[in-house]
This record gives structure tokens, sequence and C-alpha cells, in this order.
């Protein structure tokens, strides 16, 4: 069957519909990949590396030797994975850049009479495209809040309304603080981070505002691409205000769940911004169980650290929501009436 190179436009285009095998590395493909697709790769890591070296000591042709000889036990077998994730015997392709690993395993799939796409400029070309798309200015609507305030179910609830919505700390697997990583999978890298923030905002309406909950720079270890990160911060902000003895409730039901040592852990997390007094206080509460005051004593510093933050933003730009009770609905419906009279 036949082979096609063809641009990324056309290859997102297509992969809509047609299944995407990765030919990197494995380490390639941890550090970030196209979202949905199958990591098939030409060379393990170590066969990665034995190929390079051979490369640049001896040239092409002593490299293209060596990668015969490493893959051709395997060739079969991936030959198979290519043809179990094929759809109407059709399959994309790409490594990092689109040179020979995607023009090898091409050929090698065309072999089992699958119509081939390969991807012109590989990954490179798509990451390319991640950072130009996440660098432009879009409708967004920031929704911020002290720690407790609900931010997260708030936008869940207007996603139910019809809004659009991007959940970042969904995509980065983490909630945001020092106790972010309770209960959550491990985080992707930085890069893969990008890549499905991209995706994410590739399936939305362009003319329609997407609202996103106001976080730093980073969440956990992930940090979001500059550019994107200046722009929310340029961007409207409804920004709840809620006394912490209504949002004291649910962080309670929330975080008592975890086992008292994962919680201190996560206290020590930011004992030198807490201090050693007050880090000691909320150590000996959570020993004793009383995550109220834990709870409280964290709080404190999150509420100082936000509204330090909050103070950096343009004036102009936030609209404050007072609430005093912690029902999502209701919260939702004043987020709604406020963000009614935002202006971009």
């Amino acid at each position: 069957m036949s082979v096609q190179k063809i641009n990324i436009n056309r290859f997102l285009e297509l992969a809509k519909t047609i299944r995407i095998a990765d030919v990197r590395s494995p380490s390639e493909y941890k550090s970030g990949h196209i979202p949905g697709s199958v990591s098939i790769p030409l060379f393990n890591d170590k066969e990665r590396e034995i190929v390079g070296t051979k490369y640049k000591k001896e040239g092409r042709l002593p490299a293209i030797l060596e990668g015969l000889a490493l893959t051709g036990p395997s060739i079969r077998s991936k030959l198979e994975q290519g043809l179990s994730i094929a759809r109407d015997g059709k399959l994309l392709v790409h490594c990092w850049r689109g040179g020979m690993r995607s023009e090898a395993m091409a050929w090698l799939f065309s072999m089992g009479d699958l119509e081939v796409f390969v991807l012109e400029g590989g990954y490179k070309s798509f990451r390319h495209l991640v950072l130009e798309k996440l660098s432009e200015r879009r409708k967004m609507v920031v929704l911020g809040g002290m720690t407790g305030s609900s931010k997260t179910h708030i936008l869940r609830f207007l996603n139910t309304m019809g809004e659009q919505v991007i959940d970042l700390e969904k995509l980065a697997n983490h909630k945001g603080s020092a106790f972010g990583s309770l209960g959550q999978p491990p985080q992707p890298s930085t890069e893969h981070f990008a890549n499905l923030l991209f995706t994410e905002f590739d399936k939305l309406n362009r003319d329609l505002p997407v609202w996103l909950e106001d976080e730093s720079r980073n969440i956990g270890t992930v940090f979001m691409p500059d550019a994107f990160y200046l722009n929310m911060q340029d961007t409207p902000s409804v920004v709840m205000v809620m006394d912490i003895r209504t949002r004291l409730p649910r962080l309670m039901k929330e975080y008592s769940v975890y086992p008292p040592e994962s919680l201190k852990a996560s206290v020590l997390k930011i004992s030198k911004r807490l201090g050693g007094e007050m880090t000691n206080d909320a150590i000996e509460a959570i020993d004793t169980g009383d995550f109220a005051k834990a709870i409280g004593i964290v709080l404190s510093y999150y509420d100082k650290a936000y509204l330090y933050g909050l103070r950096k933003k343009s004036s102009a730009n936030i609209t404050y929501v007072s609430t005093d009770t912690d029902d999502i609905e209701v919260n939702a419906l004043k987020v709604m009436e406020a963000a009614g009279n935002l202006k971009w």
C-alpha cells in the first residue's frame, strides 16, 4: 500500500479517525507525545543510543546496518502492533523530525497492506504548533478565590450548563497546593501537560469564552507554558470571596480521609513558609485528629499567598463575587451573572 507525507494540520485532522503510531524510543514517548498516540518504537532506548553513536562515529550506512541488526528479530512484532491499532487499513506514523525512523516503520507497515501517512517534521512540528497556539490570545475567564472556595466544583457545574471549561488541575493530576498530590495519579511532564492543554483547547469554539481556574505558574511539578500563563494573568477574572468558616467544612471532608502521615508530609513541604511554630502546631493538630485547626493553620499561609498574587493583577480585570454559602449551584449562578458584565 501507499506511504504519504502530510503536514501537521492534515495529520491532526486525520487523527480524529485514524490511530497514531509514535515510533520514537520509549523515553521520548514518556517525556511527551501526541495525546491518543500509541508507542511502537523502532528502537528501545539502549538501541537508539547504540545507533546514534554509530552514526556519529562511522556515518549513515554503518548506522543503518547496525539498526537492521538490532531490530531484525522484532520486526514481525512491530508490524503486528501496527496492524492491531490500524483502522480501516490506515495508520498515521511519526518520529522526532520525520526522518529515517518514521520512513523505516512506514515502509514496514505498508508491507502489511496498510495505507500509511507520515508526519512531515515529525513530533517536532507538533510541538512547534502546540507552543504557537498556546501563545495566542484567547477569550478566557479565570475563576479565582482562596483555597477551599470550591472553584473546581463550580467550574464543573458550569460545564454541565454548557460553558466551555478546561480543568487545568485535572490535566496536571494535581490540586495545586502542597496537599495537591494526595489521591492523584503521577503527574505528566511539563512538555506533555502542554500537549494535553493544546488538545483540549483545540476541541473548543474559539468564538466563545473558556473558563479556567486561577493557578500559579506551576501546578505541582508541572509548569504552564510562559506565554499562556502571562495571558492568563492579563485576562478577566471572577474572584470568589468566601469566609474561612464557609470554606472549612468542605476542606475537612476532602482531606480528612487521607492518612495522617500523608497530611503531615504535605505540611512539611511548606514548613519553611509556615515557620517552625506553626508547622509544629499543624503537625500536632493532625496527630490529635483536630483537622479543623490544622487546616486553619495551613489556610493562614495560603490565603496570604493568594492575596499577594492577586494584588499583582490589574484591578480593572477583576470582578469580586461575595458569598456566604458553599452551595455549588448558587455560587455558579453568581459567577455566571458576574461574567456577563466582562469585556474582552
